[in-house]
């Protein structure tokens, strides 16, 4: 078998997509670094260390990779219909708002003790499927262009979890020194997410059982499903789908409200997984760059996960780059852009090749 039937697979393409993006982004990034006084082998070895040099921050790298995978599976299930769902990052803000509300003061006295930590996500899904839904409503009735509308409903979202945050009537924990943060008080330790492999050192989140579940469940649905089939349908040509009895107004709303659904739940995991406490600046980026891990995936459930995984183990490394370097936070954002580049440019030669 030759380089060009190999090339051939999708597979095999992606993987290669995803090891020049990783090569390019991580080759820059370290010159950075260079310039910045920190020896190449030293970059190397602090991006290492905090990507995967203990079970621990493999653990940390795997629950980053989650958030993104979650994400992405929403991306490439609107893509199938040909909607853009770019606003992750306010479905992600509302999903954590309202996850912390259920934490502090949903109360459920009703579930068992192992299992408490369930309604608040379920909160979280919920809200950020309703954002979502504000989305796919005015596509689907009005024909508002998703980009601008989601775009600009995380704007909204994100002020809304700076209000909850900065009132102590919403979310604000109760002042008690002229210091106090403007955040939420921590979430009691039976709403936070079981972990994996505690024991261990690995500390994984449990967020990765149920994205797997997710990951299945996205599978069959747009393989193996009649809503599936509408989803291509109507991205295909949304007037022959209507004529052909397809409803497009409830594809396109429910298509946007499951996206929105899976970013929501990011939210929630995140806030009852890593962080347990409400504040501004939550969601750090992760809508936005899940956005791209979606557009890497090309519509693939295997390739939501493989880009998740080098996103996850990429802000890992990066972070501690940026402790061990002394260098600014901007350098993250540096890599991001890189790889957006690489990826627009990647994206654009498959295209010509008509693959």
């Amino acid at each position: 078998m030759n380089i060009h039937q190999l090339l051939k697979h999708s597979y095999i393409r992606l993987l290669l997509i995803l090891l020049l993006v990783t090569a390019i982004s991580l080759s820059i990034s370290f010159l950075i670094v260079k310039a910045y006084g920190l020896s190449f082998q030293d970059a190397l070895s602090a991006f290492a260390e905090g990507a995967w040099g203990s079970p621990y921050v493999i653990g940390a790298s795997i629950n980053r990779a989650i958030y993104f995978a979650l994400i992405g599976l929403g991306f490439i299930l609107a893509d199938r219909a040909k909607l853009a769902n770019i606003g992750a990052e306010g479905q992600i803000a509302v999903g954590g708002i309202a996850a912390t509300a259920l934490c502090l003061y949903g109360g459920a006295s009703g579930l068992p003790a192992g299992l408490v930590f369930l309604y608040p996500l379920l909160g979280a899904m919920l809200a950020g499927a309703f954002w979502g839904g504000i989305a796919g409503f005015l596509k689907a009735k009005m024909g508002t262009n998703e980009v601008i509308s989601t775009l600009l409903l995380s704007f909204i979202a994100v002020w809304l979890l700076y209000c909850c945050v900065q009132s102590e009537n919403l979310l604000k924990q109760p002042m008690t020194t002229s210091a106090s943060l403007p955040e939420s008080l921590p979430i009691p330790d039976a709403t936070t997410i079981p972990l994996l492999f505690a024991t261990s050192g690995y500390n994984l989140n449990l967020g990765l059982i149920i994205t797997l579940l997710l990951a299945i469940a996205v599978y069959l649905i747009l393989n193996y499903s009649r809503f599936g089939f509408n989803l291509k349908s109507v991205g295909f040509n949304a007037h022959a789908s209507k004529r052909a009895g397809i409803s497009v107004f409830s594809t396109i709303v429910l298509a946007l409200v499951i996206s929105g659904a899976f970013a929501g739940l990011a939210g929630g995991l995140m806030l009852q997984g890593d962080q347990q406490v409400l504040k501004t600046g939550f969601s750090s980026g992760y809508g936005f760059d899940g956005l791209v891990v979606g557009l890497l995936a090309r519509g693939s459930v295997l390739g939501v996960f493989a880009a998740a995984l080098v996103f996850g183990f990429l802000r890992s490394g990066g972070i501690n780059l940026e402790m061990v370097a002394q260098l600014p936070s901007a350098l993250v954002l540096v890599i991001q852009g890189i790889i957006i580049l690489v990826i627009a440019g990647a994206s654009t030669w498959l295209g010509r090749r008509g693959e």
